[in-house]
């Protein structure tokens, strides 16, 4: 086998003769059969008794089997990556030609809401007749079939194209996002008024299997309360345990979303999490906003306080025992705000979520946390 000084500096295999003398030692005149570790060189046994007395060696077989294991990671790294590339390219295309797609729909869309107005029937067949026809990708199950298709039906198809369009689009996005770069959505800016978050409102409800033994769930797993006493939930693999006081959302977040959290006696924090989070123990691993799986904002009747990867940002804000958070997973924005008559920002976040999002809260000694009806 070609020791590692010749598997490194020789492109070919000389002939036997210069194989033999390029192995030899040049102060002892014998093949080299190691590597001294502490000195990058090939050496023989004898070499190994003298200056190299005491060095970290290993034969040079097992050092060139471990350069040759590190040739072939770097050459799989770089297919992997040339093979993600590809795959951000092909991604970008799909996503460009969905969204057109989705923007025509709505325009179409639109223009038929218009028409549906049109209380003069033989004006309302007359421009639906000069209406050019849906334009839609080959594989859409949609057919024009004419004037004689009722106007309900156009609508409902229109519709239908365009949530499946939507949802083709975020599958695409989901599976990507967490192995590849992420690819920028042009996105409209964040709500300004309470009006404006509500649109984004989604129905979240606490994943029993997660709430840690010290939680009771209740009023249809939409609250969350801190009880002096072991609730004896049955084991499940997703639960937080000890000191984890925590609970995660069932739904995961996706696009654009806000919830409110309402707020009864002691501490409490509430924010984001990778499902991945570690759920047992009592180290920095599992406590949301203490690792870099999770984004959480801290507060009781005296302060707030945000965390993220063990790092803290003092908050200062109107006290409340509202919160509202709203998330954009694709602008990868996370703001949480306080909220009474009207909605003030405490503290906005810009990070890279690699993974899909849950809802967190953990608990304090006496606290209870309700998910808002919106």
């Amino acid at each position: 086998m070609l020791s590692v000084q010749t598997y490194v500096h020789t492109k070919a295999y000389p002939d036997e003769e210069h194989h033999l003398q390029e192995n030899s030692c040049s102060r002892h005149d014998e093949v080299m059969k190691l590597f001294c570790c502490t000195d990058q060189q090939c050496i023989c046994s004898l070499c190994s008794m003298e200056e190299h007395k005491g060095h970290n060696t290993v034969s040079a077989a097992a050092e060139s089997m471990k350069r040759r294991r590190e040739l072939r990671s770097a050459e799989l790294e770089k297919e992997v990556r040339t093979k993600q590339q590809t795959e951000v390219s092909v991604v970008r295309v799909l996503q460009e030609k969905l969204e057109q797609e989705i923007r025509e729909l709505k325009k179409r869309d639109a223009e038929l809401q218009q028409l549906s107005l049109t209380k003069d029937h033989i004006q309302f067949v007359l421009s639906y007749s000069s209406m050019s026809v849906l334009s839609v990708s080959t594989n859409s199950s949609i057919i024009h079939r004419g004037p004689q298709c009722c106007f309900q039906e156009v609508t409902a198809a229109v519709s239908e194209l365009r949530e499946h369009l939507h949802t083709i689009l975020m599958e695409d996005w989901t599976k990507v996002f967490g192995n590849l770069e992420r690819v920028k959505v042009l996105q409209p800016p964040e709500p300004t008024s309470r009006a404006g978050f509500l649109q984004y409102s989604q129905k979240i409800t606490l994943d029993p299997n997660t709430a840690n033994e010290w939680i009771r769930l209740s009023k249809e797993n939409r609250k969350a309360t801190r009880m002096e006493e072991d609730q004896h939930h049955p084991h499940h693999p997703d639960r937080f345990t000890g000191w984890c006081v925590q609970v995660l959302s069932r739904e995961s977040l996706t696009g654009r979303c806000n919830w409110e959290l309402e707020v009864r006696e002691g501490g409490v924090g509430v924010g984001v999490s990778y499902k991945s989070i570690r759920r047992e123990g009592r180290g920095d691993e599992c406590w949301f906003g203490f690792n870099d799986k999770s984004w959480t904002l801290y507060y009781n009747q005296n302060n707030y306080r945000f965390y993220h990867n063990n790092i803290h940002t003092d908050v200062s804000g109107p006290r409340t025992s509202r919160i509202g958070v709203y998330v954009d997973h694709t602008a990868a924005t996370l703001s949480f705000y306080s909220v009474c008559d009207t909605m003030t920002l405490l503290h906005r976040v810009h990070s890279t979520f690699t993974e899909l999002l849950h809802m967190g809260i953990r608990l304090y000694v006496g606290a209870s946390a309700e998910l808002c009806t919106l």
